[in-house]
């Protein structure tokens, strides 16, 4: 599965905040929520991430092996 944890944390390190991304950088509320659940979001949504943190795609997101699998 695709794990988001990482994003939240570079997040905290950038000093962005979740209005701020959603009022300064028209982020929908809605793609939060889908990174927030671990859902599928675009690959230009991870770009647009990385361009406001200024960072790479592994500080937003990293795949971890499922048990099952």
């Amino acid at each position: 599965m695709i794990s988001y944890n990482n994003l939240w944390e570079t997040m905290k390190n950038k000093g962005v905040t979740q209005y701020a991304l959603i009022k300064k950088y028209n982020i929908s509320p809605a793609q939060i929520t889908r990174l927030k659940r671990n859902e599928s979001v675009s690959t230009h949504t991870i770009e647009v991430f990385c361009k406001i943190l200024d960072c790479q795609v592994s500080d937003i997101m990293e795949y971890i092996k499922d048990d099952d699998a």
